[in-house]
């Protein structure tokens, strides 16, 4: 059985824009492209398309992506080391849900909260560190409390908004289209408003439609601050990951850039 692009592409959550730029690539060819001009996608396919999928959820980039594919021909053996994975992300994933049912639960009926089942899978101090030599200690104090402040509801819908300009993100380098694009420049307009949605960050200071870097004295530099962390998702890989690795990273930089240039 032969699968369409647009049958493939609603299966895997995924556009046909994707699956042609990845043909064009090289990185997922088509079973066969019918006499008019459409491709078809077989079992083969699917499995690569699975694997490419999977291996784009850990981080990384297309180039990143085809080598693996290259030097792990075994489908089944690559899969299966990939299960294990899964299923270690699965537990940990596990153990944080069930803390936060407990939390509700606790919450709803004014039971006890018990702390070791509250905390069961989350530090989110572990980067507090690195956040006070960066920013200072004042920027790590107003998010820490910013977060600690929100509710299960609020953090779980800050974390899905995180999560989804991500995979935009990645979408839109993997689509091959350029940083000065419309659709670039609008996920740059969104991460800005993301970063200002964040206590301590010199976008948070500066506000929405903040004062340029320079206009007064004092006034925070929301320009450098975003040139300055468009640079960082490139250099530093657990930034990178987020967007599908460094080319990833690196159109998250220029689009940013040319945002910051341009408009703040």
């Amino acid at each position: 059985m032969d699968w369409s692009v647009q049958q493939i592409a609603k299966l895997a959550g995924t556009t046909g824009r994707t699956l042609r730029h990845y043909d064009d690539i090289g990185l997922l060819r088509p079973s066969r492209t019918g006499n008019n001009g459409y491709r078809y996608y077989g079992q083969e396919s699917l499995v690569r398309l699975q694997r490419i999928l999977l291996l784009r959820d850990l981080g990384l980039g297309l180039p990143a992506i085809a080598e693996v594919l290259s030097n792990e021909a075994d489908a089944e053996h690559a899969l299966g080391r990939h299960l294990a994975w899964l299923l270690q992300e699965e537990d940990r994933l596990g153990r944080q849900i069930a803390s936060v049912r407990h939390t509700i639960e606790a919450l709803q009926t004014g039971g006890k909260i018990v702390a070791e089942e509250m905390f069961d899978g989350f530090d989110h101090t572990k980067y507090q560190e690195e956040v006070q030599q960066r920013w200072g200690k004042d920027a790590y104090a107003k998010s820490d409390t910013w977060w600690r402040g929100m509710g299960a509801g609020e953090k779980a819908a800050w974390t899905e908004q995180s999560r989804r300009l991500g995979a935009d993100w990645r979408a839109a380098a993997e689509s091959g289209v350029s940083a000065a694009s419309a659709e670039a420049q609008n996920l740059a307009r969104r991460h800005v408003e993301w970063l200002r949605g964040i206590p301590g960050t010199p976008a948070a200071s500066a506000g929405a439609g903040g004062p340029v870097a320079g206009n007064s004295a004092g006034a925070p530099d929301i320009k450098g601050y975003v040139t300055g962390l468009g640079e960082m998702y490139v250099a530093d890989p657990r930034f990178a990951a987020n967007y599908g690795g460094a080319d990833g990273g690196a159109f998250v930089r220029d689009a940013l850039k040319i945002y910051a240039e341009t408009e703040l």
